[in-house]
């Protein structure tokens, strides 16, 4: 069964190596730039797991993660951020956050992250 992944973040180049890490393994649906793109998205597309910004310009991704969550709520989501920005984990926790990996991170730690929260 393939896991089809959502990616979400305001950088296209970080979201070309997060494609680039798992594109070999799961079925990337769909890239999102900001949290409302993604709530946007994931309003008809099939979703298994999230990979999301905390950080982002418009609707943030703890914003756009507890949405996607009301509308997929089976669907896990792992947070990408700086390691910064680990003071609002405990929001994105609560938002619904199945995981997180900080960046930047090598290709392994984000398999490994996806790995996690399907098995």
């Amino acid at each position: 069964m393939a896991v089809n992944v959502l990616i979400v973040d305001n950088s296209e180049v970080i979201r070309t190596v997060l494609r680039e890490a798992i594109s070999e393994e799961f079925h990337v649906v769909a890239e999102a730039e900001d949290g409302a793109d993604a709530i946007e998205i994931a309003e008809t597309a099939e979703i298994d797991v999230v990979i999301m910004d905390i950080v982002m310009p418009g609707v943030d991704g703890i914003e756009a993660t507890a949405t996607i969550k009301e509308l997929h709520p089976d669907a896990k989501v792992i947070f990408c951020t700086s390691v910064t920005q680990q003071e609002r984990m405990k929001p994105a926790i609560e938002a619904g956050a199945d995981g997180y990996v900080t960046k930047p991170f090598e290709n392994s730690t984000i398999q490994n992250a996806l790995d996690d929260v399907i098995s």
